[in-house]
């Protein structure tokens, strides 16, 4: 078995990949067209997902949230995103969406939801995946806007729904912004996870385990830079959801062999492996595995611990935990065997 079979047959936990950043681009077309959103100019559709920066990055993103309006196109993307996850050995998704994003478009927060559990469900029914939804507040709009969020999400409550999480730009928009949101989610039994420390400093890290009850990091590339944060969330067993190749490309100058995944894993910090906004960025579940063991000299025990991390880094009941850790154990272990 060749490496990149490896990695794709690796069973896997993804907890790093957001919804809108999932659209493949020849669904985004289709959906804006019937829903009348206007397009920069392209040549073909994967055109829209090449851009400069950041900042251009969210406008694409937020674009692809205008163009996605009806039930049945939230079931759609839901579905075609989880498809793709099956087919490169996930089995288990928590998957980030922003509410208040599509809420600011007119699509009243029923719609979608109800939408994208169809979605899970059809997936979980078609190729055996199941998916966590996290709705995400977005740091760029005011602390309000993300209480109203957690408010809106406790008062239509639905099993698949079970955390919040906080996404888009992280300069100028510290996570203590949200502590009220936060503690709202805590007080009434919602999981909380938020990005840190993934263009803003290593204090942000510490402030969403502390103030905002974060039990996992998203990102966290930062925490290096500060060595007693970094010592702590190795002795506590902090879980970092990382994505190599989408923050390669943003913040790191494309520079895979000097990502500070590379440091974070040697300092003893908890690592997961997932792929973000998969086609927003040319990636996808295996393609970043594969750039971890070709630019960062990670080999198959490495993915093995990976891979065990994103299980105990998950929202899974404990008991599923132990099991999957033993039964993905020996899966793995099996594979590694196989490798030429």
């Amino acid at each position: 078995m060749d490496l990149y079979t490896f990695l794709k047959r690796l069973p896997k936990v993804s907890l790093h990949v957001h919804l809108t950043g999932s659209v493949q681009p020849s669904t985004f077309v289709e959906l804006a067209s019937k829903n009348g959103v206007a397009l920069p100019a392209y040549r073909e559709p994967k055109d829209l997902y090449d851009y400069p920066d950041f900042y251009q990055f969210i406008t694409m993103f937020d674009l692809v949230i205008a163009s996605v309006r009806e039930r049945a196109d939230f079931h759609r993307i839901t579905y075609e995103t989880l498809q793709q996850a099956a087919e490169h050995g996930v089995r288990h998704r928590e998957m980030f969406w922003n509410p208040t994003s599509h809420m600011a478009c007119g699509v009243p927060y029923e719609t979608a939801v109800d939408g994208i559990i169809e979605g899970i469900r059809a997936a979980r029914t078609d190729f055996g995946i199941q998916c966590f939804l996290i709705a995400d507040i977005n740091r760029m709009e005011t602390p309000e806007l993300g209480l109203e969020m957690v408010q809106t999400v406790l008062a239509h409550p639905r099993e698949e729904v079970v955390g919040i999480g906080m996404d888009y730009a992280e300069a100028d928009h510290p996570p203590e912004k949200f502590w009220k949101a936060y503690r709202l989610a805590g007080e009434r039994g919602l999981r909380r996870t938020a990005h840190a420390s993934e263009d803003g400093p290593a204090r942000n890290v510490e402030t969403c385990l502390d103030l905002l009850g974060c039990e996992r990091i998203d990102h966290g590339y930062h925490v290096i830079e500060d060595a007693r944060i970094t010592q702590r969330c190795a002795d506590q067993g902090v879980v970092f959801s990382c994505c190599p190749r989408s923050t390669a490309w943003v913040y790191f100058g494309k520079d895979l062999p000097h990502h500070p995944i590379r440091e974070m894993a040697r300092r003893g910090l908890k690592i997961m492996v997932d792929c973000d906004d998969p086609p927003m960025f040319q990636t996808d579940p295996t393609s970043d595995y594969v750039a971890m063991a070709e630019h960062m000299g990670f080999g198959p025990e490495d993915f093995r611990e990976f891979v065990l991390n994103g299980i105990d880094g998950s929202w899974l009941d404990d008991p599923t935990k132990r099991r999957w850790r033993r039964e993905w154990s020996r899966e793995i272990d099996a594979l590694i065997a196989q490798l030429d």
